[in-house]
């Protein structure tokens, strides 16, 4: 008798783990737990008119590990802060890089984008490729950081062939808010967006 139960409780337990692996898995067009553990939880951006897939339909939302693929291969930035007192954007090309899942550039702290950013620290970024294209919001302050200036520096060296540490201006990073990016030719397939917490 006590080794029916056994056999029992035996199958019961095999037939809930079996069923947990039933339940585990993802329906058809949705993102997948371990792909969401690869970045920032990807969603469709709202964008009425322009035939974008829905926010449950995953199938062809873009990876974290692309974005920070093209941020990197890029070589100049288009950087938009507003007018220190006014409510007008000023747009500039920027050299930068993608480290730790932030944009750092670096700027003359009395350059028009220098005082910009003092006054108002949100700005955009965006890459140069309008074919696969990054947008990138949030705040650009000032970082001391020697350990992360250290990480940075070795980034621009290695792209740039110069330590921005140097020019003793100020180095900001841009912690994103919300990122955008697209593939041009699948743009209702691929047009993604992450959100960030403040």
């Amino acid at each position: 008798m006590a080794k029916r139960n056994s056999s029992r409780r035996t199958s019961s337990t095999q037939n809930s783990q079996h069923s947990s692996r039933r339940m585990r898995r993802v329906p058809a067009g949705r993102v997948s737990d371990a792909r969401r553990q690869e970045g920032p939880l990807a969603s469709r951006p709202f964008a009425p008119g322009y035939g974008i897939m829905g926010p449950e339909e995953g199938k062809g939302l873009l990876r974290w590990e692309w974005i920070a693929r093209k941020l990197g291969n890029c070589r100049t930035f288009w950087l938009a802060t507003i007018y220190a007192g006014e409510s007008r954007p000023h747009v500039m090309p920027v050299w930068g890089v993608w480290v730790d899942d932030a944009f750092y550039f670096s700027t003359g702290r009395n350059s028009r984008k220098g005082q910009n950013l003092a006054a108002n620290s949100l700005c955009t970024v965006t890459n140069d490729d309008g074919e696969e294209a990054v947008i990138v919001e949030g705040r650009a302050k000032p970082t001391e950081d020697n350990s992360l200036l250290e990480r940075v520096a070795m980034a621009y060296k290695k792209k740039y062939k110069m330590d921005p540490r140097v020019m003793k201006e100020p180095i900001f990073r841009l912690r994103p808010a919300k990122v955008f990016a697209f593939i041009e030719k699948s743009f209702p397939k691929s047009a993604t967006r992450w959100k960030f917490g403040s």
